[in-house]
């Protein structure tokens, strides 16, 4: 143990000796294991991130949805969709009842396309929905004043509307209750007027934000609901839903009853010879995005750490410069009695501090990178233990692997021919 000591503090010595020698010889390592870091706290953060919120949008939520059939030959072909074809109210309201205990609302969205609410020179970008009663359930929204749309409102066909506190905020004075005030919305050539009867609370998620939602308060679009009879009314569409989604009650498994809805839905279509209905949970849809995202994050760390190869070659290098630098010396020692081993593992042990000095200056630059980097996306950033231990072993590692051939020829030199080198 006491040589081990003494040729750590050798080393040492050697590299306080030799300082910009030393720095560039640990470049390579530096850079490898800052880049992984680096990688690595990026990738999880934007991961935790995207996950957490996919899970605020509901990971007890299952997608339902048509899904064209393939043909008899297995080739693909497209089909156009006919008003039998789409689920249906009655559809909804047999599949809410028959699952009385595990569903709890069933969530349905039909878009009329992006417009501008205008009074004078006040203004408020928006994006249209039609949307049911169990829309705010099952998308967790927050409701500051007044209510959501009601099976009153659906069934009446009223052209009422719910908008976010940010668009209240652009169209009334401070104080003024939106509530029963009408607005006038320009949807591409159409201006619509609805009366407000609900303002909820605005939230952007990390997946808005990593799309780049960055505009001004003032001008940032907004979610601006109306009852989906009204929105069918004013559009003409279809009235029928291509997808909906239910939100299974808590403390059920949503992966589950994915299939068992499923199985359930295509009972309406066992004689559709077009369509049929697929579900997939939420809660698959997060663990796929993680996994896709893991495997995207290893890749890009693999291709850095080849880095950490190049500054491995970098340490083996110098240690035989350094043997062929310290010939005499080694001569010196082997002359005295030193044993072949401890000539080993004296340049073994600097090659290790070599590569574990660079290490820990490679994690402190790669924490900085990674949290300049989560920062610059707008994601909260935590560094991984896991990367960190792995970094620190593995730059240990490289230092025994590219020092042990310059130490074993070190070892093996003849301490005559050694004591005779200049």
């Amino acid at each position: 143990m006491t040589q081990i000591f003494e040729n750590i503090s050798l080393a040492i010595s050697g590299l306080r000796a030799n300082k910009m020698r030393a720095l560039l010889t640990m470049l390579g390592i530096i850079i490898g294991i800052g880049s992984v870091i680096g990688i690595v706290m990026v990738g999880d953060s934007l991961t935790n991130s995207m996950t957490s919120s996919l899970q605020e949008m509901g990971a007890n939520n299952v997608q339902i949805g048509l899904q064209q059939r393939e043909s008899e030959n297995g080739q693909s072909y497209t089909v156009s969709i006919d008003a039998d074809d789409y689920i249906s109210d009655e559809m909804i309201e047999q599949f809410l009842s028959d699952y009385d205990g595990q569903v709890e609302a069933v969530s349905v969205s039909e878009g009329m396309g992006s417009g501008r609410a205008v009074d004078g020179h006040k203004y408020a970008n928006v994006s249209v929905s039609g949307v049911n009663d169990g829309y705010q359930t099952a998308n967790h929204l927050k409701m500051q004043q007044g209510r959501f749309i009601a099976e009153r409102d659906l069934k009446g066909v009223k052209n009422v509307a719910v908008v976010s506190d940010k668009f209240c905020n652009n169209m009334f004075a401070q104080g003024e209750s939106p509530l029963g005030q009408e607005i006038k919305v320009n949807i591409g050539k159409d201006l619509y007027t609805f009366t407000i009867i609900g303002v909820y609370q605005y939230e952007q998620n990390a997946l808005m934000s990593m799309m780049g939602a960055a505009a001004s308060e003032k001008d940032m679009s907004t979610d601006l609901y109306l009852p989906i009879t009204t929105s069918w009314k004013l559009t003409g569409a279809v009235e029928g839903y291509y997808s909906i989604t239910a939100l299974t009650k808590q403390g059920t498994d949503a992966r589950a009853f994915a299939s068992e809805f499923e199985d359930y839905f295509n009972r309406f279509y066992a004689r559709n010879e077009d369509f049929s209905i697929s579900a997939i949970s939420l809660d698959s849809i997060i663990d796929q995005y993680s996994s896709m995202m893991g495997t995207v994050q290893i890749a890009i760390a693999v291709i850095a750490a080849i880095s950490l190869l190049v500054g491995g070659i970098g340490v083996m290098n110098i240690m035989l410069v350094s043997v062929t630098e310290r010939t005499r010396e080694i001569g010196t020692r082997k002359a005295l009695g030193a044993k072949n081993s401890a000539i080993r593992l004296q340049f073994i042990v600097e090659s290790v501090i070599i590569c574990l000095i660079g290490g820990i200056i490679g994690i402190a630059l790669g924490m900085l990178m990674g949290y300049s980097g989560a920062a610059l996306l707008g994601f909260p950033a935590r560094p991984s233990v896991q990367a960190i231990v792995i970094a620190v072993g593995f730059s240990m590692l490289i230092g025994v692997f590219f020092g042990y051939y310059p130490a074993n020829k070190a070892a093996k030199l003849d301490p005559i021919e050694a004591l005779r080198y200049e």
